[in-house]
C-alpha cells in the first residue's frame, strides 16, 4: 500500500515537474521568440513603408498581444483548465477594467490619434504639459523630446482630451515682427530696410513675400510691423536672424531705435517777499 502510494506521488511530481519545464520552455523560448518578431518587424522594408505613427503603435500592440498570448499559453501548459482560465481571466479583466480605466483610457487615446492623426512622428507640438518633436506614438503613451532634449512622456488619453498645436502640419510658417523707430526717421526708408532685410535673409520665402506697415504710434517710437513666412523647420532661425539682420540695417541707414523717454517739467513758485 505504501509502495503505491509513493509511486502514485512520484508520478505525480514527475507530471507537474514536466509541466512546470514545460511552462518556463514556452516562456523563455515565447519571449525571446516575441523580442526577435518585434525587432524583425522594425527592419523589415514593408513594415518600414508604413508611416512611422502607424508602425510605432502596431510595434507596440503586437509586442503586448504576444507576450500575453506566451503568458495564456504557459499557464495552459501548466493544467490549468482553459475554461476555469477563461472564467478566471474574464473577472480579473473586470477587476483590471476598473483599476485601470486610465490605462484603458489611454489606450483608446492612442487608437484616436492613430485614426484621426492630428499629429504624427517628428512633428513639432505644442501641449499644456510641453512642447516638443514627437519621438514615438505607442499603445498607452506618446513620447516627445523637448528642445532642451529631455524625454516627455505623456498619457494618450489626455492627449485626446486637451488643445494640441501641431506647430509642423503645415510646410511653412509665418512670423511678425514689431520694430521701433525714432519719429524723426524717414517713413519710407524704414520701411524699404525693413523689406529689403526680409528679401535678403536667407530662411524667409518669397511667396508670399514680405510686408511692412507702421502698426502704432508709441509713447517714445513709431512701431512697424514686418510680416515674413518660412519653411516651418526653419522656423527658429528665422527669429534670430531677421532680429539680427533687422538690427545691422537700421545701423548703416541711421535709423535709430530709441529708448523710453521721460519729459520732467518742474514748475517752480514764486518766493513771498515778507
Amino acid at each position: 500500500m505504501m509502495e503505491q502510494m509513493l509511486s502514485t506521488l512520484w508520478t505525480q511530481l514527475t507530471s507537474a515537474g514536466l509541466r512546470l519545464i514545460y511552462a518556463a520552455v514556452i516562456l523563455f523560448v515565447g519571449l525571446k521568440l516575441t523580442g526577435l518578431l518585434c525587432r524583425w518587424l522594425k527592419k523589415n522594408e514593408r513594415f518600414s513603408h508604413l508611416d512611422d505613427s502607424l508602425r510605432s503603435f502596431l510595434n507596440s500592440l503586437i509586442s503586448i498581444t504576444l507576450r500575453v498570448l506566451v503568458f495564456v499559453s504557459a499557464a495552459l501548459t501548466l493544467g490549468i483548465p482553459a475554461t476555469s482560465f477563461v472564467t478566471v481571466l474574464a473577472s480579473a479583466g473586470v477587476a483590471a477594467g476598473l483599476a485601470l480605466q486610465g490605462a484603458l483610457s489611454n489606450l483608446a487615446g492612442g487608437i484616436m490619434l492613430l485614426f484621426f492623426k492630428p499629429f504624427k512622428v517628428g512633428d513639432f507640438i505644442e501641449t499644456v504639459d510641453g512642447t516638443g518633436t514627437v519621438k514615438s506614438i505607442t499603445v498607452f503613451y506618446t513620447v516627445i523630446t523637448t528642445m532642451d532634449n529631455r524625454q516627455l512622456t505623456l498619457p494618450n488619453g489626455s492627449l485626446t482630451n486637451a488643445a494640441i498645436t501641431n506647430c509642423t502640419a503645415e510646410t511653412t510658417r509665418r512670423a511678425d515682427f514689431t520694430f521701433s523707430v525714432a519719429y524723426s526717421s524717414d517713413l519710407d526708408l524704414v520701411k524699404i530696410v525693413l523689406y529689403e532685410t526680409a528679401r535678403a535673409c536667407e530662411p524667409v520665402i518669397s511667396d508670399p513675400e514680405p510686408v511692412v506697415w507702421m502698426s502704432r504710434q508709441g509713447d517714445n517710437a513709431l512701431e512697424y510691423t514686418l510680416r515674413v513666412w518660412c519653411l516651418s523647420e526653419n522656423y527658429f532661425l528665422l527669429l534670430t536672424s531677421v532680429n539680427e539682420q533687422v538690427k545691422r540695417a537700421f545701423d548703416r541707414a541711421g535709423i535709430s531705435i530709441p529708448f523710453p523717454q521721460l519729459d520732467l517739467h518742474i514748475q517752480t513758485q514764486p518766493q513771498n517777499n515778507l
